[in-house]
């Protein structure tokens, strides 16, 4: 059986699609094996996202798109060279399930662009869900609508929408197969191995600090991140702060000169190596952002910070390493530490 997932973007959207991933793996993939004659699993990303799909245990190829930058320049003729070798690798083979799970427009026209096989057919999200993007278009583009519960936790509505749609049981366990670069020589079995194995044996005596977020009304105060950042510090950790702009960076860089010298900016790196640095840490505390859902695939000690009740649907599952904290206008600090204590001793 061939499948193709469809999920563009973002940063975090991308990584809450992975345990469907890992779902589809052990319904149909005998003995968890990363491929298996017959089966295998194919990914459409956008091109800033490829490296994390590329790192997905299960995933056979990951066909990278533009869309972003196609849809500006429409009609330039790099683009449409672009756009012919994205859809000769899209249809390079025909799957027997497509599946969109995103429920954009967009995301829906690129499933109609694949090729099925005879009995193949395309699935998506027949209704929205709270908090969550669709557009009305995306169901009549798909042969088979499946409807969800409206409230539900966005792993979630991937994980149930690929078993309903391929007809397997929802497993009980949860796993991101989130892999972590190694020498290529030193394992067997590829340049890839488990997240939390791999990264087990490296970690290092580092909390990182992840303030930045698309949206201001996800900040938590500034104040906040230096009197927390002073506690780790004394606590017998260095301080690292990530960031994904100049703002964030300025932003970094004050936090950082608050703190002293037990307190670093962390430089801007390709996603690749960001995952792998990610991974040696002791653990991470950051807003509702791309990088705290990464820490929570790559099972790092882990607390999320709310301003408002939005971590039922995308905030750490049922995890005692990895918790969220909910407040308004905001947690207090002494409600972070608190939990980042509990965390730490899971």
């Amino acid at each position: 059986m061939r499948i193709l997932i469809v999920k563009l973007s973002s940063l975090g959207d991308v990584v809450h699609a992975m345990p469907a991933v890992q779902d589809l793996r052990q319904a149909l993939m005998p003995g968890n094996a990363a491929t298996a004659e017959g089966a295998s699993i194919d990914w459409v990303v956008e091109r800033g996202f490829a490296p994390l799909v590329r790192r997905c245990a299960g995933v056979d190829r990951t066909i990278e798109s533009d869309i972003r930058r196609w849809r500006k320049t429409p009609w330039r003729s790099e683009t449409r060279r672009a756009f012919k070798i994205f859809l000769a690798e899209l249809r390079q083979h025909a799957y027997d399930a497509v599946i969109d799970l995103q429920g954009l427009t967009k995301s829906a026209l690129v499933g109609r662009l694949a090729r099925l096989s005879p009995s193949g057919r395309r699935y998506g999200l027949a209704n929205r869900t709270e908090g969550s993007s669709h557009e009305a278009p995306a169901r009549w583009l798909v042969d088979v609508a499946i409807r969800l519960e409206p409230r539900i936790h966005v792993v979630s509505r991937g994980r149930e929408l690929c078993a309903r749609a391929l007809a397997y049981p929802l497993p009980k366990t949860l796993s991101y197969g989130l892999q972590l670069q190694t020498d290529a020589g030193r394992s067997a079995a590829g340049p890839f191995e488990s997240g939390s194995a791999a990264a087990a044996s490296v970690r290092r005596p580092l909390v990182l600090l992840v303030h930045g977020t698309s949206r201001v009304d996800k900040l938590w105060p500034e104040s906040h991140w230096v009197e927390l950042g002073q506690r780790i510090i004394n606590q017998g950790y260095r301080v690292a702060l990530l960031h994904g702009g100049e703002e964030e960076q300025l932003r970094s860089q004050r936090i950082a000169r608050a703190l002293g010298r037990q307190a670093s900016v962390w430089p801007r790196m390709d996603l690749d190596t960001l995952l792998d640095q990610m991974a040696r840490a002791n653990g991470v505390i950051g807003v509702d952002s791309g990088l705290s859902h990464i820490a929570v695939a790559l099972d790092l000690p882990h607390v999320q910070i709310y301003n408002f009740d939005t971590a039922w649907r995308t905030g750490p599952q049922a995890a005692e390493h990895q918790r969220s904290v909910v407040a308004q206008p905001a947690p207090t600090v002494d409600a972070v530490w608190n939990l980042w204590q509990q965390v730490l001793h899971a």
